[in-house]
């Protein structure tokens, strides 16, 4: 995972550039996924490089999308606690799209404006499985995210679904994360710049960030050209930005790590704090027929652990935590849920993990034997004809430049990572009786309706 270092003395925080999402049209086999659609905020180049959007190239994206918004059914508009979606009506529905060739509308590529997943419901005499929980209508926010009309959460989106369902054997060999990390040359090279400098002022900062050099992007588990990758992306890169007061936080009670390091008048030690986030969930609750699951908690946490840089530029943790970067990743923690109602790309993260969650209990509790069904290969399968997409790969980012001053010395950091363990989720789970009530509520209508409220 990418780090946040901190440096003591004639040193120059260092942050990541903005990431900014433009997503080209997605190959899905046969069926035409339309329009582009923007993912928070970044433009990932032919060759992997990230870059921030042009004034132009922002207002193009937010054209394109208004140009061909569909218009969404009544029934869809209006707020629910409960919306459900079947898989198997859901592949039924993608298996006649992609024999017609036809595109995919928006409320399939939306599924139906699902806010989270907060039920898995198997039903064996429709031999299907339910996934259900809050919804809305949507609209389209400045960066191109489908969000709530109501809430301002972004709808869980297919792609993400798919990419979920077929990576759940390397969520639960190998894991998925993200880091974004100097190489050990531009941390020696950094080093040895810093080092010659006897004076500081903001002319030393551009130089800084070139001895530093680009920073390179590692993405494990999940297909990286996904759009389910450019979100563990943006994610990461948030809340480097957030920690290193690069930008406000959309919320009160939320300051930057720098801030708490001003406000207290306090240099960190010689090691180097680096944050990541990872899946927080309470016990997941099943009724004692495993017919009906709920994922409780509010799904993520930040993590730290202090690091050391070697002089080849390598690092190791020491398995300890500096106080106040500990402090700061506990107020992330507690203001997620905020911080995700005014921050899309953050609440579409903890979709990812609710999603990986239930991919994980579909296959630890063997749920598509439990309904009788034969499973969901359309939707399922790595070697599915349907298609997730080809995005260009984030591999490189250039470093942005800017310090604090404590006294006489100046503070470097740099942040980040995210750790998606969902087989550790699904493998901790209580019986809770009243999921009985909630199942018989979500049982499939006879049509073939792929969602319902």
């Amino acid at each position: 995972m990418s780090q946040i270092s901190v440096r003591p003395f004639h040193a120059v925080r260092w942050a990541l550039a903005l990431l900014v999402f433009a997503l080209p049209a997605s190959a899905w086999a046969q069926i035409n996924l339309g329009n582009q659609r923007a993912v928070g905020g970044i433009i990932v180049d032919a060759s992997g490089a990230v870059r921030q959007p042009t004034v132009t190239e922002r207002q193009e994206i937010l054209s394109a999308l208004r140009a061909h918004t569909q218009q969404i059914a009544p029934e869809l508009k209006q707020n629910t606690k409960f919306r459900k979606v079947s898989l198997r009506a859901l592949e039924a529905a993608l298996t006649e799209a992609a024999s017609n060739g036809s595109q995919l509308p928006d409320h399939v590529l939306y599924l139906a404006g699902l806010q989270r997943v907060q039920y898995i419901l198997v039903y064996p005499e429709q031999n299907d499985i339910i996934l259900a929980g809050p919804g809305e209508g949507w609209k389209f926010d400045q960066d191109g995210n489908a969000v709530g009309v109501t809430t301002g959460l972004p709808a869980v989106r297919l792609d993400d679904l798919l990419v979920a369902l077929r990576t759940v054997e390397a969520a639960r060999t190998e894991g998925i994360s993200v880091s974004i990390d100097p190489t050990a040359e531009g941390r020696q090279q950094f080093e040895e710049f810093m080092q010659s400098q006897r004076t500081f002022n903001a002319a030393v900062l551009p130089v800084a960030a070139r001895a530093l050099g680009p920073q390179q992007v590692t993405l494990t588990g999940v297909p990286t050209e996904s759009h389910f990758a450019r979100v563990l992306f943006a994610a990461d890169y948030r809340m480097k930005r957030l920690a290193m007061n690069l930008e406000k936080a959309p919320i009160a009670g939320m300051p930057g790590y720098l801030d708490m390091l001003k406000s207290k008048r306090q240099l960190p030690g010689t090691a180097m704090p680096r944050w990541w986030m990872a899946c927080n969930y309470e016990p997941l609750a099943r009724s004692g027929d495993r017919l009906a699951w709920e994922i409780r908690g509010q799904g993520v946490k930040a993590l730290t652990e202090d690091e050391i840089v070697a002089d080849d530029g390598s690092v190791q943790g020491t398995g300890q935590a500096d106080p106040t970067a500990k402090q700061w990743a506990d107020l992330l923690t507690k203001h997620y849920t905020a911080l995700s109602s005014k921050d899309p790309t953050l609440a579409q993260l903890r979709n990812l993990m609710d999603l990986c969650v239930v991919a994980a209990v579909i296959q630890r509790e063997d749920l598509v034997g439990l309904s009788g069904g034969t499973g969901f290969p359309l939707l399922a399968s790595p070697d599915s004809s349907l298609a997730v997409g080809q995005l260009p790969t984030p591999k490189t980012v250039e470093p942005q430049c800017s310090f604090l001053k404590i006294g006489s010395n100046y503070v470097i950091t740099a942040s980040g990572g995210v750790l998606i363990e969902s087989w550790e989720v699904a493998a901790n789970s209580v019986v809770a009786p009243q999921l009985k009530s909630v199942h018989a509520e979500g049982t499939p209508q006879t049509s073939n309706a792929w969602w319902w409220n």
